[in-house]
């Protein structure tokens, strides 16, 4: 393996993210072993906030280029309301992190950024280091969400009952005792616990034998299934954080990881990215956006690491109106293209306000808004843009598409695929589950038993929920 909605009228809508009951939390101070080597920034312990899990951070699939012009789930079609055609293919996001580290998570090598922009390579994931305009075989056409998939939000894991942190630890203590490894074991424990849980069982593991349970899988683990554990055992928001320090490290730019993870958070997830990325790291994130990009595509991800995006879920259908004809006017009404306007109008609106702003733009250019963003924009601000329309209209069907395309074809994005299946575990998966069987005709587990192997294979099922 290499390593390497609320859509338009009729659509059954996804509720807004977070779902309830899983607003943030994170392990109490002194209990989660950030890494060292950075800069301190007032402690590396997280501070207190509410309980309940948190939602939809990590790392995730970054795709290196979009669908093809109106295809995707909810996007609204030419000359009225809209046939809800399937999801074109599109590639992961996301290079896995690596490298040895302090507290056993891996660290990112040290940086100093320079006084101008970073150039931006292309991606190395394409071919021919080549960003594809559409994809190959064309347009494939997938049905319309079916009333089978479950409303709201729903995780594949969640918190076990009669939870015992000591006795959790002690299994993987036994586990990784002696000669050899019980991963069975391992995977048994993990899989089966929230990661509020897991922040427990490493705070036990220390309380009971004086080690570190990171350092102590890292020695007994290594390759995929090394790299699985560890995302697992990270706090939400830390991964996130850390994945964006990550992309933003030595020679050229994980933009892809970039696009991923700042165009598709809450508000309260990027606030608290940014703070956390400011204590582990001592570095202010916007500054590193700053000397990593340029231009237009710069621009936009500035804009959304402010986590200022108008969360209000009432549609004003007539400032959708006004919106799409601003679109218009400022990208196929005429020579050349009003950037700014774009990004004003994609970074401050709602997700419903959006959808609604792309069923009027259909109505109206008689041209879906992903198509007009194509044929306006390219590279990494188009990749951008397209992912804030893509996940407005369907958030889990942007997840399945990225996991089928992590599996695709000659080796494996395994980074791209451990991140999407540990960040919604406890947020969508089920949903991304469903999604990924209508739009692919095979299930996300099969997919994955197909292109893994070993107890890596066992733990990503597990997870999965095969």
């Amino acid at each position: 393996m290499s390593y390497p909605g609320y859509p338009p009228t009729g659509y059954p809508p996804f509720p807004g993210y977070p779902p309830a009951g899983q607003e943030s939390s994170f392990p109490p101070s002194g209990q989660y072993p950030f890494p060292c080597g950075f800069p301190p920034m007032g402690g590396g312990a997280y501070p207190q906030v509410p309980s309940g899990g948190y939602p939809g951070a990590g790392g995730y699939p970054a795709p290196g280029g979009y669908p093809a012009p109106g295809g995707y789930p909810g996007a609204p079609q030419p000359g009225g309301a809209p046939s809800y055609p399937g999801v074109p293919p599109g590639h992961g996001f996301g290079v896995p992190p690596s490298g040895a580290g302090f507290s056993g998570y891996p660290q990112p090598p040290s940086q100093s950024y320079g006084g101008g922009p970073a150039q931006v390579p292309l991606p190395g994931g394409f071919p021919g280091g080549q960003m594809p305009s559409q994809y190959p075989g064309g347009q494939p056409t997938y049905p319309s969400q079916p009333a089978a998939v479950t409303q709201g939000a729903q995780g594949t894991i969640r918190p076990v009952a009669n939870f015992d942190a000591m006795r959790d630890a002690e299994i993987l203590r036994k586990a990784m005792k002696g000669f050899g490894t019980d991963e069975q074991a391992i995977v048994d424990v993990v899989a089966n616990r929230s990661n509020d849980q897991r922040q427990k069982i490493k705070a036990a593991f220390k309380t009971s034998y004086g080690k570190d349970l990171i350092k102590d899988l890292k020695s007994e683990l290594s390759g995929n299934m090394e790299e699985l554990i560890l995302a697992l055992f990270m706090p939400p928001t830390y991964y996130d954080a850390w994945s964006l320090r990550k992309a933003m490290q030595g020679a050229g730019t994980q933009e892809r990881v970039l696009i991923e993870i700042l165009c598709t958070r809450t508000n309260q997830e990027i606030r608290e990215i940014v703070r956390c990325y400011q204590s582990e790291f001592g570095r202010d994130l916007e500054k590193d956006i700053r000397s990593d990009t340029s231009g237009h595509f710069e621009r936009l991800l500035v804009s959304m690491c402010q986590g200022n995006r108008d969360e209000n879920q009432s549609v004003n259908h007539q400032m959708a109106q006004e919106d799409a004809q601003r679109l218009y006017q400022a990208g196929e009404g005429r020579l050349g293209t009003d950037e700014s306007c774009f990004n004003m109008i994609l970074a401050t609106r709602s997700f419903p306000q959006l959808r609604a702003t792309m069923e009027a733009y259909s109505r109206m250019a008689n041209r879906d808004l992903l198509s007009s963003v194509s044929l306006e924009f390219s590279r990494y601000v188009e990749s951008g843009l397209k992912t804030i329309l893509q996940c407005a209209l369907n958030r889990p069907a942007f997840f399945a598409e990225r996991l089928y395309y992590a599996m695709k074809g000659a080796g494996t994005d395994d980074s791209t695929l451990v991140r999407i299946v540990v960040t919604r575990s406890e947020i969508d998966l089920v949903q991304i589950k469903q999604m990924f069987a209508q739009m692919y005709q095979k299930t996300l587990g099969t997919m994955i038993a197909g292109d893994t192997s070993g107890d890596y294979r066992r733990l990503l099922l597990a997870i999965v929920g095969q």
